[in-house]
């Protein structure tokens, strides 16, 4: 038997043009099916589970909120774009969005954690406790009596810092920093919770808290001299480099309204 003739080749250049046009044919068909099932109504996006430390936000207030902001599918969805879309909400400070097969979303959202207000009496704006400065609805606060914190735009990590830095060094006197302020040019100023104004000066964490430290170790000796006690201080002056000035309420000298401790 005498084996079969090979084929012209312009018979197999048709041949495997044909498989070719079958082939490219069958892959558009696919690619426009599976283009109408990504965009199909079905894998539209439906429902969102929240997981995390959250307080001021549920599924159902983001599902109002954000839901109507979201663009595409469960396969066609920009994810990055979404949490874009869920930080933007006032308490959220960081969100991790996964998808949830056939038509939902996962996301696990941190929330801010507000420890003080930003800026000058009156300002709403708020610093976390990462020393991030945001915007919220300050009556949404567990508690109202945070402190007050103030400095040039991006020193807000800085002023936290030394707040919780200072903060410890009155425990003994059961006084409390109620503002603390850092100027412009490096100076530091603080209001205790009875009033006080103090002027701490300038220099970094450890000059602070010595000159504080030399305060607090006889601030009730020097007050009980004037029958007063600290709560009764109207003002303190640290910047002094052998001593300090305080002023108390109801006491005056005839040469300074200022009495200085050696």
């Amino acid at each position: 038997m005498k084996p079969a003739a090979p084929l012209p080749l312009d018979v197999r250049l048709m041949n495997g043009l044909a498989t070719l046009l079958f082939v490219a044919a069958g892959l558009l068909l696919l690619g426009a099916g599976l283009g109408w099932g990504a965009r199909s109504p079905a894998f539209a996006i439906q429902g969102v589970s929240v997981t995390g430390d959250v307080k001021h936000y549920n599924a159902i207030t983001l599902r109002a909120n954000v839901m109507p902001r979201l663009q595409g599918t469960f396969f066609t969805l920009d994810v990055t774009a979404a949490r874009e879309v869920f930080e933007t909400m006032p308490w959220v400070r960081q969100a991790v969005v996964r998808r949830e097969f056939p038509n939902r979303l996962k996301v696990h959202l941190q929330e801010h954690q507000a420890v003080a207000f930003w800026g000058e009496d009156g300002s709403s704006s708020m610093v976390n406790s990462f020393g991030e400065v945001f915007e919220a609805n300050a009556g949404e606060l567990d508690q109202d009596n945070l402190p007050r914190l103030s400095g040039p735009v991006g020193q807000s990590a800085t002023v936290l810092a030394m707040y919780q830095t200072l903060q410890p060094t009155l425990d003994p006197l059961d006084l409390s920093v109620e503002a603390l302020e850092l100027s412009p040019r490096g100076g530091w100023q603080a209001q205790l919770n009875t009033g006080t104004k103090v002027a701490l000066g300038s220099g970094g964490a450890p000059e602070l808290l010595a000159r504080l430290d030399r305060f607090v170790q006889t601030a009730t000796q020097v007050t009980a001299r004037y029958q007063r006690t600290p709560e009764q201080l109207a003002s303190v002056d640290l910047r002094h480099r052998d001593g300090y000035a305080i002023r108390l309420d109801g006491v005056t000298t005839l040469d300074t309204p200022d009495i200085k401790k050696q």
